[in-house]
């Protein structure tokens, strides 16, 4: 069944449905248009309301970022960020894949059809022309037939006509004659017409004809064909990203199922415990003895001379009523206007801190040392004068980091002291000795004998979490311990690395790694082999999971 067979009478039915085939392409060419940029405007409302409800501050400054709740909450934005990605990616496949070629098809069917029915129609005006030439012969061999049928019928007559002279009468036959052979000849030429115009017909309806309706058939099936690939690509497009949709998805079950409520609560014991003293009891005052009476500690009482008694920090009102107005306190560099716990932590991240920019300083003092020395060697490539500024400068910051650690160690042995004093004096006040604190020292049992000895060991060791085996500060020495602390997660190579300079390691692609320490946001991780050895590689590589 083809349309030249079957359809050869219906040219215009075939016009009409070629224009409806491309005007339907040319539609949904324009729907997935408009469904892309429905995909990047969802795709940009999510990203936004991602950025809308991401915090304002660092997570390392950020103290809501130790919660799992919002640990989790971030990681579902983050999810949520993945998944716009996709919406993207979604949007771009179809833009490049369907709107684009689909497009550019669309051009190369109009002028294909257009050609085939410019072709058609020559075919038809030449066979209009020829029609045209038919009629003309006809109409003239009519019109001689008439004109030689006049002139015999004047030559009879003129025949028959006793008055005629010869003369007349032969001019008649004459023009008689004349008229018959232009009428013959004009039928001849009417039947040559005819043949040829038939002819001409026959291979218009039976040849011509057929064959551009075929090509137009071809064409149109074509463009059926490559338009139903195009409403495959839409689902496609679709489920090319469903696998990491898919992910995204299992993410935010995850981060939901990650929040520990119990977890929640040590951290904000951890981040707030203030380590002050419980209030003691409330003494009584005997003024029937005026003279004789003595103020009590605890008493909220004034002196006779009616000025208020001066309180300690740990003896002060706001510290009896837990929710009483805190008044506006001034920020000092020993933390000292924190309660002792908080004031102990705050100095403990510090001195972490100044180690780990003293070691830093330190191995850029070794490495300019030793790029002094390849110069002093080879003194063309460098000048070893050039580096005495950096080498000074770098000695400059060693001293000024080497005191402010030695600072910050006196401030955070005076801020133990007070937390050890303070959990002391709770004790021997309270017939049941409180729930141990979150920083309790592992021997705080016998802080009462020996107070020094807890003074030193809390110095030199974290303090366990109620319910801890592992400890949530850790300190620097002189020794830098920390280094052999244990993992605080995990991370797998993505890529291989072959750490040939000097503090790297080498790792394979898709090795396990123990994950030591973060990066700081110089690019390198310190990662741990299970066969042994440490060292840093870049962040880049490596897939990381926190514990």
């Amino acid at each position: 069944m083809d349309w030249g067979t079957e359809l050869w009478d219906q040219f215009e039915v075939i016009e009409r449905h070629t224009q409806w085939g491309l005007d339907l392409l040319d539609r949904y060419v324009k729907f997935v248009k408009e469904r892309t940029e429905v995909e990047q405007a969802y795709a940009k409302q999510l990203r936004n309301l991602v950025k809308k409800y991401l915090p304002k501050r660092p997570a390392k400054d950020d103290p809501e970022s130790k919660f799992s709740q919002q640990q989790s909450f971030l990681q579902i934005l983050q999810e949520v960020n993945d998944f716009a990605g996709q919406r993207e990616l979604v949007a771009e496949n179809l833009s490049v894949h369907v709107c684009l070629e689909l497009a550019k098809y669309s051009q190369e069917m109009k002028q294909e059809r257009k050609m085939h029915f410019q072709e058609g129609r020559r075919a038809q005006q030449q066979l209009e022309s020829g029609f045209k030439q038919l009629e003309n012969s006809k109409r003239k061999f009519e019109r001689d037939c008439r004109e030689a049928e006049k002139a015999a019928q004047n030559a009879e007559r003129l025949d028959q006509d006793i008055n005629a002279t010869k003369a007349d009468v032969e001019k008649a036959k004459q023009q008689a004659h004349l008229r018959s052979h232009m009428a013959e000849e004009s039928k001849n030429e009417y039947a040559a017409q005819l043949q040829r115009f038939n002819r001409d017909q026959a291979h218009f309806y039976f040849s011509q004809m057929p064959q551009i309706f075929d090509k137009l058939q071809d064409m149109d099936e074509r463009r059926a064909t490559h338009l139903g690939a195009g409403y495959g690509l839409l689902s496609e497009a679709e489920l090319q990203v469903l696998p990491i949709i898919t992910k995204c998805l299992e993410g935010m079950k995850v981060a939901a199922a990650a929040v520990d409520s119990k977890n929640d609560s040590q951290v904000l014991i951890e981040l707030h415990k203030s380590g002050f003293a419980r209030p003691g009891d409330v003494e009584f005052e005997d003024f029937s003895q005026p003279m004789n009476r003595a103020h009590s500690d605890s008493s909220l009482g004034t002196p006779s001379d009616g000025r208020p008694e001066l309180r300690g920090p740990a003896r002060s009102r706001a510290k009896r009523w837990p929710f009483g107005k805190k008044n506006k306190t001034v920020v000092t560099e020993d933390f000292s206007h924190l309660p002792p716990e908080q004031q102990r932590k705050r100095l403990q991240q510090q001195l972490e801190e100044r180690n780990r920019e003293l070691q830093k300083e330190i191995d850029q003092r070794e490495a300019l040392k030793k790029m002094k020395d390849v110069y002093e060697k080879t003194p063309q490539m460098g000048d070893p004068a050039s580096l005495e500024p950096q080498i000074a400068e770098t000695l400059n910051n060693i001293e000024r980091l080497k005191l402010e650690v030695q600072k910050y160690e006196a401030w955070l042995a005076e801020a133990e002291s007070r937390v050890l004093s303070n959990r002391g004096d709770s004790l021997s006040r309270h017939t049941r000795p409180p729930d141990p604190p979150a920083s309790a020292p592992p021997d705080s049992s016998s802080s009462s004998n020996n107070g020094s000895q807890e003074n030193k060991e809390s110095s030199e060791e974290p303090p366990l979490e109620e319910g801890q085996d592992t400890p949530i500060y850790t300190e620097f020495d002189e020794d830098f311990e920390e280094e052999s602390a244990s993992p605080i997660g995990h991370c797998v190579a993505i890529y291989h690395f072959e750490g040939s300079s000097e503090g790297t390691i080498s790792m394979a692609e898709g090795e396990d790694l123990s994950l030591m320490e973060e990066d700081k946001g110089d690019g390198w991780t310190r990662v741990r082999r299970k066969q042994g050895g440490e060292g840093y590689v870049p962040t880049s590589y490596l897939r990381v999971t926190l514990n």
